[in-house]
This record gives structure tokens, C-alpha cells and sequence, in this order.
């Protein structure tokens, strides 16, 4: 008779010795808890384009968030809602933080919905599956490598730092060459953040957190892949997206 999972692991567990069998319960719960943190990612996604495209579709709704002073509320929420998120979540429920989430994802889509008339829908979505092979490759890469990522972590926030004092210069300047520096510059600091993020999302894990504590560090997770994988997403498409 064929055994489910549960006993197979069971079964394993009990030919191990006490050491390895812990080791091997604290290896299950962590790809459950990183399983947690991508699917709230991929929700997150998937509500921002849901919501990006639904607005995109609708002139009436197009000109009331970027004909009017409506859309600097659109632009500058999600920056708020971030560093509140971050700062705040430890003092939050797990549900009030969920919540918050996708509040988040959803004004995120409000402010995408303008790629719709800049770029072909056809490029739109050739660069957002080059994302996510992208973003797959570099995750993974955080996830399984046993080198200690941790030094990456001055490093890319400088250039971080750098990319956006550069976007804020390059709204006077319109330059295209700069532009385009900052797009490339921007493409290899949010790769390195992906692979850094996820290597310190996992280390975040521990066996012993209450359900409440769990949830709230998967959201967090979840928010902080999300914004690395909207911003490569972003950087890609100057490079690569072919306007209207």
C-alpha cells in the first residue's frame, strides 16, 4: 500500500538519529514558511496588475488619477505605506499587516496603470516573463547558496541610494543617457537584492515563532521581494519595452 508524504516522512525521520530528524523538521517548516512568503508575493503581484490593467482600461478612470491632483496621493501612498509597514509591523496584528499588504499591492496598481499607455501591452508582458525568470534565478540563488550574502548589504544600498538620487536629477535633466545608465545600474542592484533579500528572509525563520509572529514575518518577506521584483520589473522596461 502507498504511503502519503506525512508518513514517508515519518518513516524517515524515525531511521534517523535525534539530531538529524530536528534538523530535518526544521528544513520542512522552512519551505513551508518561504512557500508562505512567495505565495503572499505572488498574490501582491498578481492584485497590482489585476488592478493596473482594470484602470488602465477605463479613460474615465485614467483621467481622474493622472488628469488631477489625484495622483500624486496614487504616487506617494505606497512610498508611506512602505516605511510604515517596515517600521511598524512588529506592533501590528498579523491580519491588520495582511490587510495593509494588500492596500499596498492594490495602490501599487494605480500607479502602473500609466505603463499601459507609454509601452505596447505585447512588450509589457515580454518583459515581465524575463522578470521573473530573472527574479526565479537570483532567489533561488539566495536561497540554496551557502555563501554568506551579508556583505552585499552596504554595497547595494549605496547604489540604491545612488539610483534614486539620480531618478529625482534626471526629472529636471530628461536625459535619455542618463536615463539609460540608471536603468542598467538599477537592473544589477535589484538582482543583487533579491538574491540578498531572500537569503535573509530565510535566516529570519525560526521553528519556535508563534503563528502571529510567523505571519508577520512572511507579509514582511513578502513586501520586500515584491518591491525587488517591481523595480527590476520597472528598470527592464526602460531598457527593453517597446513604446507606443
Amino acid at each position: 500500500m502507498a504511503l502519503d508524504p506525512n508518513q514517508r516522512f515519518g518513516l524517515r525521520t524515525a531511521q534517523m538519529t535525534p539530531a538529524e530528524a530536528r534538523a530535518a523538521e526544521i528544513d520542512v517548516g522552512l519551505r513551508q514558511y518561504m512557500l508562505r512568503v512567495y505565495n503572499y508575493m505572488a498574490s501582491g503581484l498578481a492584485l497590482t496588475g489585476i488592478v493596473a490593467f482594470g484602470v488602465a482600461s477605463s479613460e474615465t478612470a485614467m483621467q481622474a488619477i493622472f488628469g488631477t491632483p489625484m495622483f500624486w496621493l496614487v504616487a506617494l501612498a505606497p512610498i508611506g505605506m512602505v516605511f510604515f509597514l517596515s517600521a511598524r509591523i512588529h506592533a501590528l496584528k498579523a491580519t491588520t499587516a495582511q490587510a495593509l499588504f494588500w492596500v499596498y499591492a492594490g495602490l501599487m496598481g494605480l500607479s502602473l496603470a500609466s505603463i499601459f499607455i507609454v509601452y505596447t501591452g505585447t512588450s509589457i508582458a515580454r518583459v515581465f516573463f524575463i522578470t521573473a525568470g530573472v527574479f526565479a534565478a537570483m532567489s533561488l540563488y539566495g536561497y540554496t547558496t551557502k555563501r554568506d550574502l551579508s556583505g552585499w548589504g552596504s554595497f547595494l544600498f549605496m547604489g540604491l541610494i545612488g539610483v534614486l538620487i539620480a531618478i529625482v536629477v534626471n526629472i529636471f535633466l530628461q536625459s535619455a543617457a542618463l536615463e539609460f545608465v540608471i536603468s542598467v545600474v538599477g537592473v544589477l542592484v535589484f538582482v543583487g537584492l533579491t538574491a540578498y533579500d531572500t537569503q535573509a528572509i530565510k535566516s529570519m525563520y525560526l521553528e519556535s515563532d508563534s503563528g502571529e509572529v510567523y505571519t508577520k514575518k512572511a507579509v514582511l518577506g513578502a513586501l520586500k521581494l515584491y518591491l525587488d521584483f517591481i523595480n527590476l520589473f520597472i528598470m527592464l522596461l526602460h531598457l527593453f519595452g517597446q513604446r507606443e
